[in-house]
């Protein structure tokens, strides 16, 4: 009876390793992403970020989800690239609105600067 209930017990700690392992491989890849993340958003200023990065990571990842469809690997790996695709894309759409909304705030001051100045020369 002792014997079956340590069974028991080493079965179920061979399955939480295993979720585990699972888990910090499916997350480990956006975890840096997050406080960049979080960087980009709060400071308004994406320059530091490489969107080729994102380009190259898209391409693996759509390319590694293709491949399953051919030749099906594990899980976890399926699910990264999933999760990772999402990522990119949300990394992509917050740079590339900070990019614009930074290059439209000086044409914006400019082109009002000058109607300004115009208005004041009458």
């Amino acid at each position: 009876m002792e014997r079956e209930g340590l069974e028991w017990i080493g079965a179920f700690l061979r399955l939480l390793v295993s979720w585990g392992a699972s888990s910090a491989m499916i997350f480990g890849g956006v975890v840096p992403y997050i406080p960049q993340y979080r960087d980009i958003r709060r400071t308004q200023n994406a320059e530091g970020f490489s969107i080729y990065v994102c380009l190259m990571l898209l391409i693996a990842n759509i390319l590694r989800i293709l491949f399953w469809f051919g030749h099906h690997f594990e899980s976890p790996l399926l699910w990264q690239s999933i999760i990772m695709i999402v990522t990119m894309l949300l990394m992509l759409k917050l740079c590339t609105e900070v990019r614009v909304a930074n290059e439209l705030n000086p044409k914006r001051r400019s082109f009002t600067g000058f109607f300004i100045h115009c208005s004041k020369s009458l």
